[in-house]
């Protein structure tokens, strides 16, 4: 491995964490925290088990299945029957949890918007492509293709 390529997986742990860190200071400016805006935006899109949850979002069954239990607690999402698996109901939004996606979505790309603007839209298309090689790259080497 070449000093270039540790520096470049050293940057990009970085990036992560300072993102993560933006991430939940946005999600708390917003009532929610970053687990509770990703569960919320991964079910926005269509109602979903917990272990569906939890694989598109690559994190533990456990921690979806808390974090949910969280949202029904406090009205942002509800369990639904699931026709194909009387034991997995499906998660859903209410309106509630529609209108607090909606916010924190609003916070963050105004953000997005702020700190991004002193880059060129060629070097983020750039880098943006450079990562998804990058990643499709790691997918083959852990032989999970087809896994984003």
């Amino acid at each position: 491995m070449s000093d270039e390529t540790a520096l470049l997986v050293a940057d990009v742990f970085e990036a992560a964490g300072a993102l993560r860190r933006l991430g939940e200071h946005t999600a708390q400016s917003q009532g929610l925290t970053q687990a509770r805006w990703q569960v919320l935006s991964v079910a926005s899109e269509e109602a979903l088990t917990v272990p569906q949850a939890a694989r598109r979002l690559g994190v533990s069954r456990q921690n979806v299945q808390r974090v949910a239990n969280d949202l029904v607690a406090l009205g942002h999402a509800a369990y639904e029957p699931n026709p194909d698996h009387r034991g997995s109901p499906l998660l859903t939004l209410t309106l509630s949890g529609r209108e607090a996606l909606a916010r924190v979505t609003a916070r963050a790309s105004a953000l997005h918007r702020e700190l991004f603007a002193a880059l060129a839209d060629e070097e983020i298309s750039a880098a943006r492509d450079f990562l998804r090689r990058l990643l499709a790259e790691l997918d083959r080497h852990e032989g999970v293709s087809g896994r984003r």
